[in-house]
């Protein structure tokens, strides 16, 4: 048993310090790839408002998960705080699988996978993101999140 209790503290460790990896071609999928990485940075470091830094600042900004549609970014933001509203609902973020599809000079695709590690249990699901670019950077502007089950 401690074996495993070692493995999985090993694998927290590594996964609150590796960058995510993307895959994708364009001029701007290491800009996109840096949004991402911040987010989830920012996660673990319990900084939900930090995280919401990549989403663009707009009640045009759609969040769907869950059979639910989320529309805003301060509705999103409640969101969140709201669902993860301690450290040990929020877990350590991880996203992997990462494909970056640059449709224009202003907007891409992402597809990936997101894990929260956490003490009790280790959610995982997909998710599609529609990023443009903005004064600001590279911003999500919607965001399609499913649960594996």
């Amino acid at each position: 048993m401690m074996i495993v209790s070692a493995l999985a503290a090993a694998f927290l460790v590594q996964a609150q310090t590796d960058a995510p990896s993307c895959s994708g071609t364009g001029a701007e999928v290491q800009s996109i790839c840096e949004v991402l990485t911040a987010q989830q940075d920012a996660w673990n470091a319990g900084d939900i408002p930090g995280f919401m830094d990549g989403y663009l600042q707009s009640e045009d900004l759609r969040f769907a998960s869950g059979g639910s549609v989320t529309t805003g970014w301060a509705a999103t933001l409640a969101r969140y705080q709201a669902r993860y509203d301690t450290p040990d609902a929020m877990g350590w973020l991880a996203f992997t699988d990462l494909d970056v599809t640059q449709l224009s000079d202003d907007a891409a695709y992402v597809f990936g996978r997101w894990t929260l590690y956490r003490e009790a249990d280790e959610p995982t699901g997909l998710f599609t993101l529609i990023v443009r670019k903005r004064e600001e950077g590279w911003r999500v502007v919607h965001d399609h999140t499913s649960a594996a089950e």
